[in-house]
């Protein structure tokens, strides 16, 4: 019994073929590192927007009588403009019990979420209507109410309006 093999030889590879191949490999090299730039650059803005939440809105240790030193050392103004923020809220909470309105601890409330529960917070509203950083003076008012916040994956980074509670 004879067994015949049959061997097949492959043309060698042409140097369009080489070159077409290295080309490919570049394209998708390039592709990926763009991909990766792209998210990288999706996550920077969502945290830069977090940040700056946390810095015009959460603030443990607030009292009424400290909106103007507060307002003036975090550099909080009309967003593009040196005017003075006709009321800024700050809600006497850590980042943690915030951040979880986005998740568990919040009801959905017309693309926002609401807070399940009331916070303490203290709005400040200026006294010198059209005023212009530095001569910012604001009157602070402490409330207890739930907030209304957006969320951007997971994230809060816009505080929209406070709501008082009504018991059932």
């Amino acid at each position: 019994m004879s067994t015949a093999v049959t061997v097949i030889q492959k043309e060698p590879i042409r140097d369009e073929e080489k070159l077409d191949h290295y080309f490919y490999k570049e394209i998708m090299k390039v592709q990926f590192v763009y991909l990766l730039m792209l998210l990288l650059a999706a996550t920077v803005q969502g945290n830069e927007r977090y940040r700056h939440f946390i810095n015009q809105h959460i603030n443990g240790r607030m009292s009424v009588g400290s909106c103007d030193a507060v307002i003036q050392r975090r550099g909080i103004i009309v967003t593009g403009s040196n005017e003075c923020k006709e009321t800024n809220t700050f809600i006497l909470a850590n980042t943690n019990h915030v951040k979880a309105i986005c998740e568990n601890a919040g009801t959905p409330y017309g693309g926002m979420k609401i807070s399940n529960n009331p916070f303490s917070i203290i709005v400040c509203q200026l006294k010198n209507q059209g005023a212009r950083r530095p001569h910012c003076q604001y009157r602070g008012q402490a409330r207890t109410r739930k907030i209304v916040i957006a969320c951007e994956e997971g994230l809060p980074v816009h505080f929209a309006e406070d709501i008082i509670p009504f018991d059932k």
